[in-house]
């Protein structure tokens, strides 16, 4: 594809008999929106670990910005513009918001953890921490123990530590778990004002935010692509709504 900042060739993963990536082939050009979907099982998270790193494929290709990454470690890639957020939260319950996104900021340029103390209350990490909160709106909350923020907020918060790494590619492992309608609706919004601005490859099972938000869907059943198009192409597309949609898309 031309311009695809992302490109992942027949890659392939199996976990004893169980095959979680079939020969995946995609592209993700600069500034999409890019949904992956699919029922429990279909090899999401697993496609998501080997993008970051933290899953080895068993074959096949990836690259990044035109370079192979497929062999390079998390961090490697982290400072290559790769970042991700996780389907369970993992914050520091007892920092700030703000204290946490200062640590991103801090381990993104390679320092050691045992310098953070001393660290907090340096600008060239707080400066760039407080920017990114911003951009997820809890430039207010920067200053909130992670222990009383609500779960959506800690989502937002765990988006906002991925943004303060400047990455160009950002991969989003259900950011919307256990929301409630509200929550969900202030995430969208998040993410549809980081479109175009970042590239963005999104797993999630809120249908009514995929179709909301995506330039273009990809569905994956028992680790196979069954479809990739736009959202009107997979809304209207029989097999996707036999496999995963049901009738519920029909009339959404």
């Amino acid at each position: 594809m031309v311009d695809a900042l992302l490109e992942i060739d027949s890659l392939t993963k199996r976990f004893g008999g169980v095959v979680a990536s079939d020969a995946i082939s995609l592209a993700v050009p600069r500034g999409e929106l890019h949904a992956v979907i699919g029922p429990n099982g279909a090899g999401k998270t697993t496609l998501i670990g080997e993008l970051s790193g933290e899953i080895a494929p068993d074959d096949g290709r990836i690259r990044f910005e035109g370079g192979d990454v497929t062999l390079l470690p998390s961090w490697r890639r982290s400072r290559l513009g790769l970042a991700r957020s996780f389907q369970i939260t993992s914050l520091f319950a007892d920092f700030t918001a703000l204290d946490n996104v200062a640590l991103a900021v801090q381990a993104h340029a390679g320092h050691s953890f045992r310098f953070w103390r001393p660290a907090r209350g340096e600008a060239r990490l707080r400066e760039p921490a407080r920017a990114a909160l911003a951009r997820v709106g809890l430039a207010s909350r920067a200053d909130v123990l992670v222990a009383k923020l609500s779960h959506g907020e800690q989502r937002q918060l765990e988006i906002a530590m991925a943004l303060a790494t400047g990455p160009r590619l950002l991969l989003l492992d259900e950011p919307m778990a256990g929301m409630g309608p509200e929550e969900s609706g202030r995430m969208v919004a998040t993410l549809r004002a980081l479109k175009g601005e970042l590239t963005i490859l999104l797993i999630e099972h809120d249908m009514e935010a995929v179709f909301a938000l995506a330039d273009r869907i990809t569905v994956l059943v028992y680790g196979r692509i069954i479809a990739s198009g736009p959202p009107e192409a997979i809304r209207a597309d029989a097999q996707v709504r036999q496999a995963y949609l049901g009738e519920e898309i029909r009339h959404g």
